[in-house]
């Protein structure tokens, strides 16, 4: 019988918030939805939160995710907008706790170097991977929802790894430490 999962990922955003779903049966991954949603047409702080909490509810009841990745907020200058987006994705992880669904929390590099193989690539490089990956037709305009495709991919790359099980010394050792997933 084959063993299946969705998992959501999430880029948590007080402008926009990225999310995207794959489904993993067994051990091969097949895309589902992208998209974001759009909260720069409101004024209010608390009124962005409320919609995030409840966008992501309904997404856990349409989709039904058996995880949630997210990415965590990076350290920057601001801290008002540190602050801002820590909310942001504390609402969205309180949304996915309050369904009893387990989150993992991942850097943004750790997600860049899981798609690209690089922690510093760009949305553009992220995305194109994606599109490869996935098999995407086309990239959204705004690259917030790959950017939340990107934390479910990387949930599904890491899944079942104990960390530091793995070293890689450059793009050649991760190949050869992985030949099946090399497509021949």
């Amino acid at each position: 019988m084959a063993h299946e999962r969705i998992i959501l990922g999430i880029d948590p955003g007080t402008t926009i918030m990225g999310f995207g779903l794959i489904k993993v049966i067994n051990k091969k991954m097949e895309f589902l939805q992208l998209n974001e949603l759009i909260l720069s047409k409101y004024d209010d702080h608390y009124t962005k939160l409320k919609v995030i909490f409840e966008r992501t509810i309904e997404l856990i009841e349409t989709h039904h995710p058996d995880e949630i990745a997210i990415e965590a907020p990076f350290f920057g200058k601001n801290v008002q907008s540190m602050l801002k987006l820590g909310r942001a994705q504390g609402v969205a992880m309180a949304a996915g706790l309050s369904r009893q669904i387990p989150i993992t929390e991942y850097e943004p590099k750790k997600i860049k170097m899981a798609i690209t193989g690089n922690g510093n690539a760009s949305k553009e490089q992220v995305a194109k991977m994606l599109q490869q990956l996935l098999g995407l037709n086309q990239l959204p305009k705004n690259l917030d929802s790959t950017d939340g495709l990107a934390a479910a991919v990387c949930h599904f790359f890491n899944s079942g790894k104990v960390v530091g099980q793995k070293s890689y010394s450059g793009w050649d050792a991760f190949v050869k430490q992985n030949e099946e997933r090399v497509k021949k």
